[in-house]
């Protein structure tokens, strides 16, 4: 053959076996389509706001045919109890798991549990009370624990002790209904008692209880602490909940530092099959940015 010829054909060849990688990549995607993926990500209010109105029970829905199996929703312990009910009722029907709900009341920058104070244990104790009534209509057993600032004036050994003898108390209420409050170390502010993996670890041993577990927030824990694949391995024993979010800010994996298809994979294989939240916000806005996220969430979950 001569060599124009065997360039051109050589050419056409290779354009041919393009066209169909593109077609079956193509075919891929709109067959994963609506697909549950391999991990359970969990949806929140307003993150398909654009596609499916402002009513959560329908971004709801419109979640579940994208594929999606869970929602969390930090505010539903100050939902009205008709519209908890609804939710868990929606949730139900469609097979769906509840994720976290903030435990009302349960600690911040003015009721910590580090001093000690009585009346702010009182104030955490209501909040694992109302806790159970909200799980009983909405289907959700895991309640997001914050123990709140630092007690400066006190040693750091005894804010700790003060902390544990609160969670004690709180899972004591909890327990009975297999209700688990998970812990958050955040990293929003340097004035947080509870910032770090490991000393979140110490405190769920010394409570030991299957109803005290950390919330490992990847997002705040790239910020504070780094090392993600290996933190969750020194603390999976006592990981109770995952929550997403990529750094810098906050939006869905693709968008940030974090190789999420590589922390999902190893999530993934360590046997974790629990919700994982998607605490984060959306990079791009209306309908296009929320389909740009559903397909970050496929790329990232095609670890398989």
């Amino acid at each position: 053959m001569e060599r124009k010829h065997f360039i051109r054909h050589s050419l056409l060849a290779g354009a041919s076996v393009l066209s169909g990688a593109s077609v079956l990549a193509e075919k891929n995607r709109k067959s994963a389509a609506g697909q549950p993926f391999n991990l359970n990500y969990g949806t929140h209010d307003g993150m398909f706001r654009n596609s499916a109105g402002a009513d959560f029970i329908d971004q709801i829905k419109f979640a579940y045919d994208q594929g999606f199996r869970s929602i969390e929703d930090n505010g539903m312990a100050r939902r009205p109890p008709e519209q908890q009910q609804k939710i868990g009722d929606t949730l139900a029907r469609l097979g769906m798991a509840m994720g976290v709900f903030v435990l009302d009341k349960g600690g911040n920058g003015a009721n910590t549990l580090a001093a000690g104070k009585p009346e702010h244990l009182e104030i955490f104790l209501k909040g694992c009370r109302e806790a159970v009534e909200v799980s009983k209509r909405c289907g959700g057993v895991l309640t997001t624990v914050v123990p709140g600032d630092f007690e400066r004036h006190l040693p750091m050994g005894i804010q700790t002790g003060n902390v544990i003898d609160a969670l004690r108390r709180g899972v004591e209420i909890l327990e009975p209904h297999k209700i688990v409050m998970v812990l958050e170390p955040l990293s929003d502010t340097p004035d947080l008692f509870l910032r770090h993996s490991d000393q979140t670890y110490a405190i769920c041993k010394a409570v030991n209880s299957p109803s005290c577990k950390i919330l490992f927030d990847m997002y705040h824990m790239q910020r504070n602490e780094g090392n993600i694949i290996r933190n969750i391995d020194l603390t999976y024993s006592e990981i109770g909940y995952f929550q997403i979010g990529n750094n810098p800010g906050r939006n869905e994996p693709t968008t940030g530092e974090m190789d999420y298809k590589n922390i999902f994979k190893h999530i993934y294989e360590k046997g974790y099959r629990g919700v994982l939240g998607m605490e984060h916000g959306n990079a791009h806005p209306g309908k296009e940015g929320e389909m740009a996220l559903i397909q970050a969430y496929r790329e990232s979950d095609s670890f398989k």
